[in-house]
């Protein structure tokens, strides 16, 4: 059983949930269930000419939204807190093994922490939940794949949190999750932080201090790793095929190159947790919510992601 979250209530979710389990086969809408609100569903389903109706055609684990259904497009604290307790019933029927894999639909982190819930969005929040330390980010598409060291902090901070043991855990999380989706001997790259790698030492030291030996460690552990390979030319090698993944220090040098050769396909991975999510790789679009016009690509590509998940457990 897959458990998909919502989203946002006045966003894009509610309708690319509907449209992805539309699109289903009758075998794959039996084994998925939705954790959001009943009514809004429904609302949204009339809105975009959805023939679907929630609670009978798929299984519904039905939670409140105050004041619901919520205007569309709107931010709203009341969407925030609706947001949270879909995505915690959500890990606790993973956690008990009711659902295989979360599929989780946009959110607002502006409305969840009005909300008064201060996380940096979901995957901060997911390790909160299931007790962790923190979790890995990591974005997969067809032809590149990219695991952050860090994500949501500043660069100044992403700097900071720089070392050989984070690298090397990076570096271990990437290669576990590759041999669990099939890959059996993973060809990971680190990018370099600096220019060049810093141009041995004169654009800055912290590739040679801080990141070399961080892959030194992971090759150590008889990973087939490399780096720190300079950014500027690492994606384009991945990309045509050198690599299996990239090791990204900061959440721009990862994002960037995935969404320009993946917008609409690449799906967000949660790596490191003791339950599996994945996730569309796109925000609420409050700008289009509710006019029927948003593609759910994203969303099918995620849940897809999810069945491989798993399978790949059970396998």
């Amino acid at each position: 059983m897959i458990g998909i979250t919502m989203g946002d209530p006045a966003g894009v979710g509610p309708e690319i949930t509907l449209r992805s389990i539309e699109s289903m086969s009758r075998d794959d809408r039996a084994q998925t269930r939705v954790f959001g609100n009943t009514e809004t569903l429904r609302h949204v389903a009339g809105l975009i000419g959805s023939p679907l109706k929630p609670g009978e055609d798929f299984a519904v684990t039905d939670l409140p939204v105050e004041g619901g259904p919520l205007p569309m497009g709107k931010l709203d604290k009341r969407a925030g807190e609706a947001v949270f307790r879909f995505i915690e019933a959500a890990v606790r029927a993973a956690e008990a093994g009711r659902i295989g894999c979360i599929v989780t639909g946009p959110i607002n982190k502006e409305a969840l922490n009005a909300a008064g819930h201060h996380y940096d969005g979901h995957t901060g929040m997911l390790s909160s939940l299931t007790g962790q330390k923190g979790a890995f980010m990591l974005l997969a598409s067809e032809r590149l794949k990219v695991i952050h060291a860090s994500t949501h902090v500043s660069l100044k901070t992403a700097i900071e949190r720089t070392s050989p043991e984070r690298i090397r855990d990076t570096i271990r999380a990437g290669h576990s999750h590759l041999q669990r989706i099939g890959i059996k001997a993973p060809r990971i790259a680190v990018a370099g932080l600096n220019p060049h790698c810093g141009e041995g030492g004169l654009f800055g030291d912290e590739d040679d201090r801080l990141i070399a030996p961080g892959v030194q460690m992971a090759r150590g552990e008889g990973i087939d790793a490399q780096g720190p390979i300079s950014a500027d030319t690492l994606f384009h090698r991945a990309y045509s095929g050198a690599f299996d993944l990239v090791v990204a220090n900061y959440h721009d040098q990862g994002h960037i190159p995935i969404k320009l050769v993946a917008f609409d396909t690449a799906v967000n991975v949660s790596v490191g947790l003791p339950i599996d999510r994945t996730s569309v790789d796109h925000g609420t679009a409050f700008d289009i919510a509710g006019k029927g016009i948003a593609k759910h690509e994203n969303m099918l590509e995620a849940i897809a992601y999810a069945r491989r998940l798993v399978a790949g457990r059970s396998a």
